[in-house]
């Protein structure tokens, strides 16, 4: 998809409970189209169905539905469907009476009940009990339950919201997922896109991630690099948001770029295959150029990381000189260095010298020089 040249605000404090509508939707023409959809659900009391790959926000996505919704003084309860046994995700939903079985010494409400005048959120709705669909399917028709044990009806006000990576059309077609019910809950659909489609979004999330998980740690770091960012930008992201947020992580408490190199290995990986044009005119020789950079992209890698990230003994050893290094890493897009320099703490490990850059301050902003 495409990204608008729309500007995002400065993030707000990472201790809110929901990141701000800048990161939640982006700049993308597909998260502008998510926002119009989940402003537009808000205004009703119809089911919502959230469908993406996983890693893509949907319990994000619902608690935004939720909080500007006429539900959004209730109470918002999440039931993860495939982390509940099949056997107790009954009683978990709907509740049961004292002496319902064995166990059972009071009654108990389910989630349901505790979701009256707010949102239930189902995560992963394809991994329910077909049975247990059935039950649903009264809920949403008529707003009416049964606790397990009881004889007598009971009725909620409650918004429901589910959540699902799968087709349902295909789980339909396979009998594990009921017609009828489909129909639903799937009044209001919203496909959120993966990451792969909002890569003009990336360093915005980075940013948010970044000034999270660095009060969350205490860990301050610096900002990733324009060639980390580009790297991060190229990665395919088959585990979408989530996967980004393992990265953040990784590179707040180790401070190293390196360690992002690692993590994408589809831009190092020996498994790396150049890329075809989109108009299928091939080029040998230009082929040939991207594959020799991406080699050059991983042996550089590991040659800095055996040298602990000495550039000038990496130079040697690759039998060039130091200029054409810092070239060669610049078209690779290898970052700069391995770890953020601390005063009086050694780097991880990674042995920076006197070669490398070093913090300077300019009016009383960072900047990393040669």
């Amino acid at each position: 998809m495409g990204c608008a040249s729309r500007s995002a605000a400065l993030f707000p404090p990472s201790n809110t409970e929901l990141p701000p509508d800048a990161v939640i939707f982006g700049s993308s023409s597909a998260g502008e189209a998510v926002r119009l959809s989940a402003e537009m659900a808000a205004t009703t009391n119809l089911p919502v169905l959230l469908q993406g790959q996983s890693g893509t926000g949907k319990e994000i996505l619902a608690q935004y539905i939720h909080r500007r919704s006429s539900w959004g003084n209730g109470a918002f309860v999440k039931v993860n469907c495939p982390a509940i046994p099949a056997t107790l995700l009954e009683s978990e939903l709907f509740g049961y009476q004292k002496g319902a079985f064995t166990g059972a010494y009071s009654s108990k409400p389910g989630r349901v009940e505790l979701a009256d005048h707010g949102t239930l959120f189902l995560d992963e709705i394809a991994e329910m009990d077909f049975g247990l669909q059935a039950k649903l399917l009264q809920l949403l028709q008529d707003g009416q339950f049964c606790r397990i044990g009881a004889q007598e009806e009971r009725r909620v006000d409650v918004r429901i919201v589910c959540a699902t990576n799968r087709q349902l059309e295909k789980e339909i077609k396979a009998g594990n997922f009921r017609q009828d019910l489909f129909y639903r809950i799937n009044v209001l659909a919203i496909e959120l896109p993966p990451l792969q489609q909002r890569f003009c979004d990336i360093p915005l999330l980075v940013n948010f991630l970044l000034e999270k998980y660095e009060k969350i740690l205490n860990r301050p770091v610096r900002p990733l690099s324009e060639q980390a960012l580009r790297l991060l930008q190229k990665h395919d992201w088959p585990g979408n948001i989530r996967e980004l947020e393992t990265v953040v992580k990784r590179y707040v408490v180790s401070g190293s770029e390196t360690l992002i190199c690692r993590s994408l290995r589809n831009s190092y990986g020996s498994e790396s295959v150049a890329e075809i044009p989109l108009n299928g005119q091939i080029n040998l020789k230009d082929l040939k150029r991207q594959a020799v950079k991406e080699i050059e992209g991983k042996l550089i890698l590991k040659t800095l990381e055996a040298h602990r990230w000495n550039r000038r003994r990496t130079a040697r050893a690759l039998n060039i000189s130091y200029a054409t290094l810092l070239y060669k890493m610049r078209e690779a897009g290898v970052p700069p260095r391995g770890i953020a320099k601390k005063a009086g703490s050694p780097a991880l490990g990674l042995g920076l010298s006197s070669d490398e850059p070093t913090l300077r301050s300019n009016n009383g902003q960072n900047r990393w020089s040669e």
